[in-house]
């Protein structure tokens, strides 16, 4: 009788153990899937929004960068709104990082073409998304670097708006090299 019930025990931990291999095998092909999509994101190829509908949500942040810099705007804001209704505590301060670099990067080009009025807004905006991330995670430094950068655009961009200066041209080289010893390296 304990001779039978051993035999069932190793058969029921057999059962089990190969449940859980399974179960870690199918998670790991999907991690494989979703990193060939990010892959093939940052190698600049479009991924499908049928290969989308069934991926996580770092897939579909990547995407969203990666139409942030192919400047298919819309299609990105969509993306990352989306993702803003769906994500956890982490990844919401992440999308909403990504939003302001959205609207910093857009801010930027207009504000670099002399649109300064277009580019306030969005820069209100960006401010506004980076913001919210580090309410979220007050240790997110991308973020407050960020938002350092959009804090010091502003001001500047008032001051040019405002008619200060005569000389549009001037006004246009003025708005970054006002920014002294600060790189230009993120978004």
């Amino acid at each position: 009788m304990i001779r039978k019930l051993k035999h069932w025990a190793l058969w029921a931990i057999l059962a089990a153990a190969l449940l859980v291999t399974l179960t870690q095998l199918l998670q790991l092909y999907g991690l494989a899937g979703q990193n060939r999509l990010i892959g093939q994101l940052l190698a600049d190829q479009d991924v499908g929004a049928d290969e989308l509908a069934t991926s996580a949500p770092e897939v579909r942040m990547a995407r969203a960068v990666y139409l942030s810099r192919h400047q298919r705007y819309d299609e990105a804001l969509a993306t990352l709104n989306l993702l803003l209704q769906q994500a956890g505590a982490e990844a919401q301060a992440q999308t909403r990082y990504n939003l302001g670099n959205l609207y910093l990067r857009q801010a930027m080009q207009k504000a670099e073409a002399g649109n300064v009025n277009e580019a306030m807004p969005l820069l209100g905006l960006a401010k506004q998304a980076y913001r919210e991330a580090l309410t979220l995670d007050s240790q997110f430094w991308d973020a407050k670097y960020n938002l350092e950068v959009a804090m010091r655009l502003l001001p500047e961009m008032d001051r040019i708006s405002s008619g200060d200066e005569q000389d549009d041209l001037n006004q246009q080289t003025q708005l970054w090299t006002t920014l002294p010893g600060f790189p230009r390296g993120l978004p």
